[in-house]
C-alpha cells in the first residue's frame, strides 16, 4: 500500500476488530518506508486492548524531527470502520489544557489577569465568594474546594450561575487542589466574558486555527461527521457524550492524534508559534506541589518519571477525588532536566491520555473509543516511552 510521508512522517496504518469465543484479535500494518514501531509497542497495545474489550485505539509517537501514527481495531463496531490518525475522539479532561491556553493567551493580550478575582470578569458573581478567588486559583482547582461536577440539579446557565453566587469555600483559597470541573470551567467562563466572545469563538481564533488544528471540534460539523468514532461503555453500548455545563471549557472538545501531536508539538517547543501564542505556550510553570505532582494550568507534571509508581500516585483516584494540601514548588522546578508533562481525559464512552517530556522532544497521545483504567493508560504510555529511551 503506498503511503503519503510529511516532514513529520507518518506511520499511516489500517485497523481490524474482530471478536471471537471472547477472544479480541487487533491487527496493524505499518508503512514499509518508515522505521517500524519501537519493539514490543502492538504487543503492549494488544495487552490493553484485550484486557478492556476497546475497539479502537490510536496512538501518535512524537520523536525528534518525526511523528509517526500507530493505529488498532475500529471506530465503529456497527461499520467496522477501521481507526486512523484522521479519526475523531472525545477527549474528555484532555480539553482542560485547551482551556488553559486560551486563558494564558487572553491574559499575555492584556486581556485579562489571572491573578485577579473571577467576579472582575463574571459579573453575576461580584459580592460572592468569588470576589477573593482568583483566575489563576480556578485553573488550578485551589479555589477552596469546588466539586468533581456540577449538583445533579444544575442543568442551565441560569442554574450554574445561582450555584456559584451561593457556594461557599470550604478550605482557604490557594490551600487545597480538589479536581474540579466547575472550577477549571469558571476560568474559561471568565476569559470569555472578559472578552466579549464566546468560547468556541475564543478557542478557535487564538488556539485551534493558529495551531493549524483543522480537525478539532467543539461540535462535530456534518462533513466530519463520518471520522467521528462511536464511543462504547463498560456494557458494550454505543455512547457519545452529553452537553452539560461548561461542557465546552472542561470535557467537550473531539479531536485526532494527527491534531493533538501538533499540539503537543506546539508545547515542546513555543518558539514554533507566533507572538501572543507563543508567549502563552512558554506559561507552564507549575503553580503549585501537591506531594510529587506538579499542578499547573491544564497540565501536571512530574520530576521523576521514570518512577511508574510516581506517575501511577500522581494519577489515581486520590488525586481526583479527594482534597490535597498544597505547598508551593521548589525552586528551580522549571528548570529540571527532564519532566513528565500529562493529561488524561474521560468521557462515558471514550478515554484519552497525552503525555510529553519537553527536554528530549518527545511525546505520546493515546485515543480510544472506550473508557478504560486510567492506571492502563499510565502503564501503556510509560513502557512505549521507556522502550524509545
Amino acid at each position: 500500500m503506498k503511503k503519503r510521508i510529511t516532514p513529520f512522517s507518518r506511520f499511516a496504518s489500517k485497523g481490524l476488530f474482530a471478536c471471537s469465543a471472547g477472544m479480541l484479535l487487533v491487527t496493524v500494518a505499518h508503512a514499509a518506508n518508515t522505521a517500524a514501531a519501537p519493539a514490543g509497542v502492538d504487543a503492549m497495545v494488544q495487552t490493553v486492548m484485550q484486557a478492556h474489550q476497546i475497539p479502537g485505539m490510536a496512538i501518535a509517537i512524537i520523536q525528534p524531527g518525526k511523528t509517526s501514527y500507530h493505529n488498532y481495531g475500529v471506530a465503529s463496531r456497527e461499520t467496522g470502520q477501521p481507526v486512523r490518525e484522521t479519526t475523531l475522539f472525545e477527549i474528555g479532561s484532555l480539553s482542560k489544557p485547551f482551556t488553559a491556553l486560551v486563558a494564558q493567551r487572553a491574559e499575555t493580550e492584556g486581556r485579562i489577569d489571572l491573578s485577579a478575582p473571577a467576579s472582575r470578569y463574571v459579573a453575576a458573581l461580584r459580592g460572592s465568594a468569588f470576589d477573593r478567588i482568583t483566575l489563576r486559583q480556578l485553573g488550578t482547582y485551589s479555589a477552596g474546594g469546588l466539586p468533581l461536577q456540577f449538583p445533579d440539579n444544575v442543568t442551565t446557565p441560569a442554574d450554574m450561575l445561582a450555584y456559584y453566587q451561593h457556594w461557599q469555600p470550604v478550605h482557604p483559597a490557594g490551600t487545597t487542589r480538589l479536581y474540579s470541573n466547575p472550577s477549571i470551567g469558571l476560568m474559561g467562563l471568565a476569559a470569555s466574558q472578559a472578552t466579549g466572545e464566546s468560547f468556541a469563538g475564543l478557542l478557535g481564533t487564538t488556539v485551534l486555527q493558529p495551531l493549524g488544528m483543522n480537525s478539532t471540534y467543539l461540535q462535530v460539523p456534518p462533513e466530519a461527521r463520518s471520522r467521528y468514532a462511536m464511543g462504547y461503555t463498560a456494557a458494550g453500548k454505543p455512547v457519545r457524550v452529553s452537553p452539560g455545563p461548561l461542557d465546552e471549557e472542561t470535557y467537550g472538545i473531539k479531536s485526532t492524534t494527527a491534531d493533538m501531536a501538533g499540539f503537543l508539538l506546539a508545547h515542546m517547543d513555543p518558539a514554533r508559534s507566533k507572538d501572543a501564542l507563543r508567549s502563552a505556550l512558554q506559561q507552564r510553570a507549575p503553580v503549585y506541589c501537591a506531594g510529587q505532582t506538579r499542578q499547573g494550568l491544564g497540565w501536571e507534571s512530574y520530576q521523576d518519571w521514570k518512577n511508574l509508581d510516581v506517575l501511577l500516585a500522581g494519577n489515581s483516584n486520590q488525586m481526583v477525588f479527594e482534597p490535597q494540601p498544597v505547598k508551593a514548588c521548589p525552586a528551580g522546578t522549571m528548570n529540571e532536566p527532564d519532566v513528565w508533562v500529562n493529561k488524561t481525559g474521560s468521557t462515558a464512552g471514550f478515554g484519552a491520555y497525552a503525555v510529553f517530556l519537553p527536554a528530549r522532544q518527545t511525546g505520546i497521545v493515546i485515543l480510544a473509543n472506550r473508557n478504560y483504567p486510567i492506571t492502563d493508560r499510565i502503564r501503556l504510555a510509560h513502557g512505549i516511552l521507556t522502550a524509545l529511551h
